[in-house]
């Protein structure tokens, strides 16, 4: 065990649902969140929020969330952006694969969305992880392809259909994401 492991605290879940302010938590290492995003993330979230769940409307068992914790494990809580849930929650949290998680860049996140929690979301199985930058207007889409993210699509002005669970499809039109 290295030095650090020796002073640095574990902490899981219980820990985190007793801390104020916004957090996650990655194998017991706690990271703060900024308490509010900058409007451009706002509208960008809110749009996908729109397009995503507009082309949901026919599925009955996709739909689109907003940022709810994610219980990967006792030690990993993790608030993506948005989420496409093909499964009821019947908690106040998560405890199962989402079927795609979207996160919205910021400076202060841009290094964790494409390194720590790409990983991670690879790793937990999630078929679509979009990465979304409200400066550049693009969005990046990974799809899970033989256990590894592969970039399906870089996305500034065009269509895209997401493939769910159980035959449901949502056709979005991504470029309406950025209509002002």
């Amino acid at each position: 065990m290295g030095i650090t492991q020796k002073i640095l605290p574990h902490y899981t879940y219980e820990d985190y649902k007793i801390w104020e302010g916004k957090w996650e938590l990655i194998d017991g290492f706690p990271i703060a969140m900024s308490l509010s995003p900058v409007p451009k993330h706002q509208l960008a979230a809110a749009s996908l929020i729109i397009e995503i769940g507009v082309a949901l409307k026919k599925c009955n068992n996709c739909r689109i969330y907003d940022a709810i914790d994610y219980l990967i494990k006792e030690d990993t809580v993790v608030q993506p952006d948005i989420m496409v849930l093909c499964s009821k929650p019947t908690k106040k949290f998560i405890d199962f694969t989402p079927s795609l998680v979207a996160e919205i860049l910021s400076p202060s996140t841009a290094l964790r969305d494409r390194n720590t929690k790409f990983e991670l979301y690879q790793n937990e199985g999630i078929k679509y992880y979009l990465i979304v930058d409200a400066d550049a207007k693009t969005i990046e889409i990974y799809q899970l392809l033989n256990n590894s993210y592969t970039l399906v699509n870089e996305i500034a002005a065009e269509c895209f259909e997401f493939i769910f669970e159980g035959e449901c499809r949502a056709n979005v039109n991504l470029a309406d994401v950025w209509k002002e």
